[in-house]
């Protein structure tokens, strides 16, 4: 027996007939919506400003990530950070970020913010 299965897609906006389906992201979710080629259209020129001056995600980027303020040092400091955790016995490479726990520990013994 032979079956012929036709799928229509119909508009999410507006009930009518869609032509494609989109997929975007918006606060860390992703999201799907079939739209006609009119709507697909319309959303794509809505969000073509935010596109621009955003930045493509990389991979493993499907988490909101916060900027946080007051974490970055100079290279100086961090060079004084680096000595200090070498004289103190604290394990630390010659480059990279340098573990917070470090930094904290720096910071107390110094009395620096």
């Amino acid at each position: 027996m032979a079956q012929n299965v036709i799928i229509e897609l119909e508009d999410d906006l507006d009930g009518g007939s869609a032509d494609e389906t989109l997929t975007f992201a918006l606060d860390g979710r992703e999201y799907e919506i079939d739209l006609s080629d009119t709507n697909a259209q319309m959303l794509r020129e809505a969000l073509r400003p935010y596109a621009a001056a955003g930045h493509k995600a990389t991979a493993g980027t499907g988490v909101r990530r916060k900027r946080t303020t007051g974490t970055t040092s100079s290279s100086s400091e961090t060079a004084r950070i680096r000595a200090w955790a070498t004289e103190h016995g604290h394990p630390v490479s010659d480059r990279g970020r340098i573990h917070q726990h470090i930094r904290d520990a720096y910071y107390a013994a110094t009395s620096r913010p």
